[in-house]
């Protein structure tokens, strides 16, 4: 499989070169040149089988000219040791539940993934020390951090806005040590993913290192989300549920919903998608006015949704042919304010006895407000709620317990280097590596 660049200026790259370079030479995102249907017969077989069965169909789809088959499949049971199960809440509204992983996360999937495709792309070529810069305005340093914790030939460095992520996400990229490096900037999530950016871009820097980025910009990272859709769908035709589903993703940078998008265009059949934002509702605005505005984030209670100018927008556009009737016909969008959260987390655990966190009560919320009369909807709950522990509880009144392997990370101690948001201060750093 080939990837060019949604830029379309940038030589066309095999997959090794789109994993370990991230971000093609024209700052364009890498697409693959084509995305294989599945057949119908694995679509109908699929509420028969277990999650690897259904992963590994999909991941050969999209990896199986390039990774062996034998070790794709051990890339992706080694990556899916845990399960995504579909929960109901009631009303017609299942909860997908992404928290099941190592850091209690969504992107434990992308993140264990593409650190285990990597190991192999070195291992295989015999490459030299890699490092990988990735942003985070919450959750994504933690699955990759631990994704990558410990592997040899990788460094790894997490850039965070200092003050801007929970105390338990920060721990728990802070406290590893080893091959994991925090850089806490003194900024916001897009001054972050801007330093990544600026990089990459850097001539220099990249005579001198060998940089790759583990944000959801790769392809290693946001293709194998696509896999808990398809999994959600077999989990529910195997309860027996008929007719329309409709799966709404709480977004941010957005790789979380085009790795739906990417499935509904293998085949998966889901009726439509509905993109929940928060107070950073740029790509809201666009699908109400076809103009893309991307503006400086704002803070928020789901903070690994505070992104003013989402990177994978441009995928969204490639895939739709630049086509904003499309795009609406197929995605519609929701705003939840810190408010409706507040109301949103309450009410849901008063009424259903289920705990959401800001991030999962975006999706929640959008959802039941969008949920038309014979669908039935997913959305997903992208964290534990103990991640976001004295929010969650300040809004219901209760007290939230914390799983022993969250507690874990607590109990370590913080480890960061301070950075301006300043390019030449993070060019200053790499360049002492």
């Amino acid at each position: 499989m080939k990837y060019y660049s949604t830029n379309r200026q940038a030589p066309v790259a095999d997959l090794h070169k789109a994993v370990v370079r991230g971000l093609a030479e024209d700052r364009g995102l890498y697409m693959p040149e084509r995305i294989v249907s599945l057949p119908q017969d694995f679509l109908d077989a699929m509420p028969g089988m277990d999650f690897h069965a259904v992963a590994c169909r999909v991941a050969e789809a999209f990896f199986g000219e390039d990774i062996p088959a034998e070790e794709l499949r051990r890339i992706v049971c080694e990556t899916l040791s845990f399960d995504c199960p579909v929960v109901p809440v009631g009303g017609g509204i299942y909860s997908l539940e992404l928290f099941h992983g190592p850091t209690l996360a969504f992107k434990d999937v992308g993140a264990r993934f593409m650190a285990r495709m990597l190991r192999y792309f070195l291992q295989r070529d015999g490459a030299g020390l890699v490092d990988v810069l990735v942003a985070t305005s919450g959750d994504t340093g933690s699955a990759v951090a631990n994704g990558f914790l410990g592997v040899e030939g990788i460094r790894v460095h997490v850039l965070y806005p200092k003050g801007k992520v929970s105390p338990i996400q920060e721990c728990q990229f802070t406290t590893l040590g080893q091959n994991v490096t925090a850089l806490e900037i003194d900024g916001t999530f897009d001054d972050c993913q801007a330093l990544v950016k600026n990089a990459f871009m850097d001539a220099e820097l990249r005579g001198r290192l060998q940089l790759t980025s583990a944000n959801s910009i790769n392809v290693a990272r946001f293709l194998p989300q696509s896999f808990y859709y398809f999994w959600a769908y077999a989990q529910l035709r195997a309860r027996g549920v008929q007719g329309d589903i409709v799966m709404c993703v709480p977004s941010g940078n957005f790789g979380n919903l085009c790795s739906a998008l990417f499935g509904a265009r293998m085949g998966l059949p889901v009726r439509r998608f509905i993109a929940a934002n928060n107070r950073n509702d740029v790509f809201y605005q666009y699908l109400q006015t076809g103009v893309y505005t991307p503006r400086p984030s704002v803070q928020t209670l789901a903070n690994a949704m505070d992104v003013g100018d989402p990177s994978n927008f441009a995928r969204i556009l490639d895939l739709y042919g630049g086509d904003w009737q499309r795009i609406r016909a197929h995605i519609s969008g929701a705003v939840v304010t810190d408010e409706m959260i507040r109301e949103t987390v309450e009410d849901c655990a008063r009424r259903t006895g289920y705990l959401l966190d800001p991030h999962g009560a975006c999706g929640y919320r959008a959802l039941r407000e969008g949920l038309r009369p014979g669908e039935t909807g997913v959305f997903c709950e992208t964290a534990h709620p103990a991640k976001f522990k004295d929010a969650v509880e300040s809004m219901t009144g209760t007290p939230v317990a914390i799983p022993e392997r969250l507690a874990r990370f607590m109990q370590g101690t913080k480890q960061s280097i301070p950075l301006s948001a300043d390019y030449r201060d993070f060019k200053a750093f790499l360049l002492k590596l």
